[in-house]
């Protein structure tokens, strides 16, 4: 019986300890063949040979042991080859040809090809400048085949060579179809003809040859699942301390084991810290994921793993998830489904003109009142059928909240995946669906002018997200990092994590044509790979200067999904990165409760120099009032308890709903007024689903409790004008571009601050609650366009938080021109704003008195007479 190595025996008590029933019957399907005068005509042109070795270590196992385990640990320095012949009948049978060199511990050489003919797999083994003691009248090989340590197929393997010339041995084995893939795992021995007994022969590396059979090499690149044009399919993923890896297929996406186990080589199936293997496409397998093995307080060799670059998800596998046994998501063996792109454009909106409006893919159409069919309620479809409201509002461009999948428990911000959207936004909760609802989503947005941004978390993952197991030592922060503890925190600026984030966005844009990004937690994005705080972040940069990448819209957000508050940090910009401006929504909720200062309104009016100033400007500020965390519009003018400290919010004088008409009337002001600024200021305006009809979480600042829009609420009184009031203040800035859309920030001498008497503002004045600005068009933009010629009047806009009226004097309008009333938000439906302008008549030597009710917001247009 041939030993395999000085620990393990594979032998006819094998037959007995789980293999698998279709071996167990093809023991004697090995056949070997002389290889005097013959050896499949082998062409070696373009063949070439490495040299190389390959180490095979198998662990220790007792005799009779039923967790019998034998582990590949063979390493093959080799470059597999594939060769096209075209001599011969039994050389055009060969398909394909894989060659491996190995070197014995003797010196000798050991050539393997490994060809498929038919229906049957040859591997052809050629030994050569062998040192035999002049003892040894006979080599022998000694063998049997494997897949994994759960899968041993019982297969005794002990043949003679065939001397082919005085320094060269060969043989020739089959195995049949159903016997692979697999690994052949041999030995030579050297035996003299009065004894069977003799000397075992192994690699330089004193282990034993192995070599995969219907389980070809593969390639390290690219990373994933990928098909070769001969239908074959190429398996690659990164771990770099991981001791093995096990690669598990099945072939029903509803079991709970997989069919078939192949452990990888980390010889054969490894260059450098990249584990690989390709196997036939003519298998029926339907899914994939891995096994990795290592130590175990960072490996649970139990735990089947997602693919971190599978771009289709197979359904949850259902039941016992906390056994750890199953995986949670399994990556489907299928190409990405072919879509019609043909015709699809970016908008390419300059980034000064974006008009943004954030939603939730789910909760926009999911409920009844969307009058949906069900399976497109919730999903991209369910967006793209309401395109028209997004186009009557004026939008340009969604932001969607976080469409990867995701952790059921923990929601949307905690992604499990990169790749691809999660399955439940599409029309059958399907991965192809999902992914081909929102593709025809996207497209149908750009053909009506809207471009599509995504939020994305690359800072961590949920509990058993993707990454995780695989190599937590590379892929998240260590614990010693204080404020990380417990937090599946990713190490971004590590080099292998940062380029697996690249390839994430790349993917995004070039699948999915997405037009640009809004990073959440990005202060974790300046993080060092010990923890650090970097003042120039590989990641960041990268980013910005990517050649895909850097065309897109890329947008830093630092709100911190798991302390639920934004920080305030200077974001490394390199001129590229626009930021979620924060500061904007704070000041602007304490100035209009009647608690901020002055100074801080006038910055964020005209385009928060503070933070934009150092080579970007006002474009680069998202400006926002409420959104997804915190919140809504009429929660922010309706709920101010204790608990709600951190929202700077104020209820009006009445805690809740109420049925008071003087609170309702404040919050009606209120709501304006914050919708005003919003769009009057410098920046880019982001408004909240649901905002424009009064969506509602009771008061509930959680991300959590928000409920699916309620599209009865866009026909109520309160739905229908603040909807024509948004219309129409997005009118105005497109209108008005020449002063509201702007690149730049305002010139010193196209702005003018005022109190009510035409006074300078109270700057100092804490008390103070008035201000007053006046933008002059300049008259040289103003003729760029024929649009533009016809608007080029001043614009005076001014802001009464406080609780008593103010009669205000208006400056002098521009010589031939009267000021015209837009907007005045204390004024009841529907006179609180003009698509035509009131005109003011009492004049008074030039001068324009007008009286400001309290907590409101007023704007003039300077216009000719005849305009």
């Amino acid at each position: 019986m041939a030993t395999l190595s000085p620990f393990h025996t594979i032998g006819s008590h094998c037959l007995n300890l789980g293999a698998n029933e279709l071996s167990k019957s093809a023991i004697t399907s090995c056949v070997c063949k002389s290889k005097v005068g013959q050896s499949l005509q082998r062409i070696d042109v373009g063949r070439k040979l490495l040299p190389g070795e390959v180490v095979h270590n198998v662990a220790q196992s007792p005799r009779w042991s039923l967790d019998l385990r034998c582990f590949a640990a063979a390493r093959v320095s080799v470059e597999q080859t594939e060769e096209s012949v075209t001599k011969t009948s039994q050389v055009d049978e060969l398909q394909k040809q894989s060659t491996y060199l190995f070197r014995t511990e003797t010196g000798g050489q050991v050539k393997v090809f490994v060809c498929k003919r038919s229906v049957k797999y040859v591997v052809d083994i050629e030994v050569s400048s062998l040192q035999l003691s002049s003892d040894d009248s006979q080599l022998k090989l000694s063998g049997g085949l494997y897949r994994s340590n759960h899968d041993i197929i019982n297969q005794i393997i002990e043949t003679p060579f065939i001397a082919r010339s005085s320094s060269e041995l060969a043989l020739e084995l089959e195995f049949e179809a159903k016997e692979v893939p697999c690994y052949l795992l041999f030995l030579l021995k050297a035996s003299s003809g009065a004894s069977s007994s003799g000397s075992e022969i192994r690699s330089h590396r004193n282990s034993s040859f192995c070599v995969p059979i219907g389980l070809d090499q593969g390639y390290p690149a690219p990373l994933g699942l990928s098909f070769s044009t001969d239908g074959s399919m190429n398996f690659a993923v990164y771990s770099r301390n991981a001791e093995s890896l096990v690669l598990c297929l099945y072939d029903d996406n509803a079991s709970e084991k997989p069919a078939l186990e192949l452990d990888l080589d980390p010889y054969v199936n490894r260059t450098g810290n990249i584990w690989h293997a390709s196997i036939e496409g003519a298998w029926t397998f339907v899914s994939y994921g891995y096994r990795c093995k290592g130590n175990r307080d960072t490996f649970h060799a139990e735990h089947v793993l997602l693919d971190p670059y599978a771009k289709i998800i197979g359904s949850s596998i259902p039941n016992h998830h906390e056994s750890g046994l199953l995986p949670k998501h399994l990556g489907r063996l299928c190409k990405e489904p072919a879509f019609d792109w043909s015709g699809d454009l970016s908008p390419n909106i300059p980034l000064e003109q974006l008009l943004v409006y954030r939603l939730n893919v789910m909760q926009f159409t999911k409920d009844k009142s969307s009058k949906l069919p069900a399976d497109v309620a919730g999903t991209f479809s369910g967006v793209t059928e309401k395109v028209q409201h997004l186009k009557d509002l004026g939008i340009n461009a969604v932001l969607l909240e976080p469409i990867l999948t995701f952790s059921e428990q923990k929601g949307p911000y905690f992604p499990c995946h990169f790749f691809s959207p999660a399955n439940l936004y599409g029309p059958s909760n399907g991965s192809v669906s999902a992914i081909n609802s929102m593709k025809g989503m996207v497209k149908n947005l750009h053909a009506n002018g809207i471009e599509v941004f995504l939020e994305v978390v690359f800072t961590h993952t949920a509990e058993g997200g993707a990454l995780q197991g695989l190599d937590d030592l590379s892929y998240y922060h260590k614990n010693s990092v204080e404020d990380l503890e417990a937090r599946n925190a990713l190490n971004c600026n590590y080099p292998v994590v940062q380029q697996f984030i690249l390839d994430s966005l790349r993917h995004w844009v070039t699948e999915f044509h997405i037009d640009g990004f809004c990073f959440i937690n990005a202060s974790c994005l300046l993080r060092g790979v010990h923890g650090e705080r970097l003042s120039r972040p590989p990641l960041v940069e990268a980013i910005a200067f990517e050649p895909v990448l850097s065309m897109t819209k890329i947008i830093a957000d630092c709100w911190d999904p798991y302390d639920k508050m934004p920080k305030e940090i200077r974001f490394p910009h390199w001129k590229k990165w626009a930021e979620m401006n924060t500061k904007f929504c704070s000041d602007i909720r304490n100035f209009l409760r009647g608690q901020g200062a002055l100074s801080s309104l006038a910055t964020r009016l005209c385009g928060s120099g503070d933070i934009f100033s150092d080579g970007r400007g006002p474009a680069f500020s998202f400006n926002f009032i409420a959104r997804n965390f915190g919140l809504p519009l009429v929660d922010l003018v309706s709920y101010s308890n204790a608990e709600l400290a951190s929202e700077v919010s104020w209820n009006c004088g009445e805690e809740g709903p109420t049925i008071n008409t003087a609170v309702l009337e404040r919050r009606l002001k209120q709501i304006r007024n914050f919708l005003f600024v919003l769009y009057i200021s410098l920046g880019i305006p982001v408004l909240n689903m649901g905002d424009e009809c009064g969506h509602s979480s009771s008061g509930s600042p959680s991300c959590g409790s928000r409920k699916h829009l309620d599209w009865n609420t866009m026909t109520t009184g309160f739905g229908i004008q603040t909807t024509k009031f948004i219309s129409f203040l997005i009118s105005l800035r497109k209108s008005r571009s020449d002063l509201l859309q702007k690149r730049n920030f305002l010139k010193e001498e196209n702005i003018e601050w005022h109190g009510s008497n035409r006074s300078p503002p109270g700057w100092e004045d804490p008390s103070c609650k008035f201000l007053a600005m006046r933008l002059k068009a300049d008259k040289a933009e103003g003729q760029l366009s024929s649009e533009a010629s016809q608007l080029k009047g001043d614009l005076y806009i001014a802001f009464n938080a406080a609780d008593r009226a103010e009669t205000i004097i208006l400056p002098p309008p521009p010589e031939g021109m009267a000021w015209r009333q837009l907007v005045d938000t204390a004024l009841p439906y529907p006179g609180f704003f003009s698509t035509d302008g009131k005109p003011i008549c009492e004049q008074m030597t030039g001068l324009v008195a007008y009286k400001m009710k309290s907590r409101s917001c007023i704007l003039f247009e300077a216009c000719t007479d005849g305009s």
